[in-house]
């Protein structure tokens, strides 16, 4: 009789590879990295995923979906819009020396790696990258809606803005900056966010004032 292969648990095994893409990207990524790294067989990653390339956009999808409810957990923990997306700048400064976040962003290394020889996975990278700033978009609407921010705020531009310095400080992160250097800049950054609480007060002061 011939063997069975073994079972496998796909969520484990997408956990895996989407840490070794994440890691060495799509191109650098070999066949056999990848039997390594999911314990399976050639033909058993194919019977899983089809192909690299699937499972690489399937890697990519729980990037964005665990990236996406992170967020998401720590906007509705936080007193406020402005003060939810301040903590989540100065989150990144005090990662942990293993954690994978201080890695420049996946879909930032994505889109470099294959913006030019794979257009499949490189739109599917902008699609993500423009719902996680649609994700920052809504927090900004939401800090209209409470009085944060005037009617007049665009907040597209700031969630362009706020992604920017995301990225900006992921690639700091990812060069190994040091722990002064990264906690200062997030600082910054953060502040950025804070001090346009400060403008409905003030536009609200100067009205007032004969």
């Amino acid at each position: 009789m011939m063997a069975r292969a073994a079972p496998y648990d796909r969520d484990k095994a997408l956990g895996a590879a989407m840490s070794l893409f994440w890691e060495k990207g799509y191109h650098a990524t070999s066949l056999k990295d990848l039997e390594t790294v999911l314990q399976m067989k050639p033909g058993s990653i194919y019977a899983a995923f089809s192909s690299k390339e699937n499972l690489y956009l399937l890697a990519l999808e729980r990037y964005f979906e665990t990236s996406r409810a992170g967020f998401r957990t720590r906007m509705a923990a936080a007193a406020s819009p402005l003060a939810g997306l301040a903590a989540h700048i100065r989150s990144y400064a005090s990662l942990a020396p293993d954690d994978a976040a201080r890695q420049a962003c996946m879909l930032t290394k994505t889109l470099l790696d294959t913006r030019n020889t794979d257009p499949a996975i490189a739109a599917q990278t902008c699609a993500y990258l423009a719902e996680m700033r649609a994700e920052f978009a809504a927090t900004f609407e939401q800090a209209k809606a409470t009085g944060e921010l005037p009617p007049q705020a665009d907040t597209m531009r700031l969630a362009h803005r706020f992604q920017a310095n995301i990225s900006a400080l992921r690639l700091e992160l990812h060069l190994g900056s040091g722990a002064d250097a990264i906690a200062t800049l997030a600082e910054d950054m953060a502040h950025e966010i804070e001090i346009l609480q400060a403008v409905p007060a003030a536009m609200a002061q100067t009205r007032a004032e004969p």
